[in-house]
């Protein structure tokens, strides 16, 4: 079974917290990527996604230059690049997390998306955590 360093996309896009909803869009369409690392010096501190900007401010009208740490998504959760496929697409289906952060030895060193577990992993690692992902949140309240 291959490892998240061998389909992982290297070198993911990241902003630092003070950029703008309308810097991280345009990273966003120059880069055609739905995902941006929001990093506080070498750790991850946020993530952004396109839905995120539509869902939680576009959509309320807000100011496209509000800084992103008002829309990310905190804590991000991390996986060390040599994690096996499958054990990474069990937690991406126990979180419902559709994009997961690599790392090597605590730096941030590349990106996995459903995407790459379905075109890149074989098996079906894709299927386990598109499984996960489609469930419904339970709200906590």
């Amino acid at each position: 079974m291959p490892t998240l360093r061998e389909i992982m996309t290297p070198n993911p896009v990241t902003v630092d917290p003070q950029a703008t909803l309308k810097e991280v869009a345009t990273l966003m369409l120059e880069q055609d990527i739905g995902a941006v690392l929001v990093m506080d010096g070498e750790h991850p501190s946020g993530i952004i996604t396109d839905r995120d900007i539509v869902i939680r401010a576009v959509a309320y009208g807000h100011d496209y230059g509000t800084a992103v740490t008002d829309y990310t998504t905190g804590s991000v959760f991390t996986m060390e690049a040599d994690t096996d496929v499958q054990e990474a697409a069990r937690e991406m289906a126990d979180r419902q997390l559709r994009r997961l952060p690599v790392t090597d030895g605590g730096k941030v060193v590349g990106m996995v998306s459903l995407g790459d577990l379905a075109v890149r992993a074989g098996g079906n690692a894709d299927e386990t955590a598109l499984q996960g992902v489609s469930q419904p949140s339970v709200d906590p309240q």
